[in-house]
């Protein structure tokens, strides 16, 4: 499998994380993968809401990156060898340079409320 390179971690980021509260919650995630967190440590370790936790665990969960228990907790199992490299590749970029993995969230994020909002135009044809 190659090694995720510049275009495909901007792709990854753009299409997995509709905040920086998920990227968060998933590295978090990551880095403690041998244990099993609840809803109220997570709350608690990321310094967030219920309602922040519980969408970005609902997020990662339809990127694959997540698996979510019937009580709500989140646990990182990402569906493919290839997903757990490209977190493993975004993890280092934010280590080296976290403004420009929030950019890249962002303005993501602005580019879906922009089209959202082109959807309404009325247009003459």
């Amino acid at each position: 499998m190659p090694e995720p390179n510049a275009e495909n971690i901007s792709d990854f980021v753009t299409s997995s994380f509709h905040s920086v509260w998920a990227l968060e919650l998933l590295l978090h995630l990551r880095r403690n993968a041998e244990r099993t967190w609840t809803q109220s440590e997570l709350v608690a370790a990321l310094r967030a809401s219920d309602a922040v936790i519980s969408k970005a665990a609902l997020e990662l969960n339809v990127a694959g990156l997540v698996i979510v228990a019937a009580d709500g907790s989140p646990s990182y199992m990402p569906a493919s060898a290839q997903l757990d490299d490209l977190t493993l590749a975004v993890a280092d970029l934010y280590d080296k340079s976290p403004g420009a993995v929030r950019r890249l969230i962002v303005r993501s994020a602005a580019d879906n409320i922009q089209a959202f909002a082109d959807s309404f135009r009325l247009r003459k044809d």
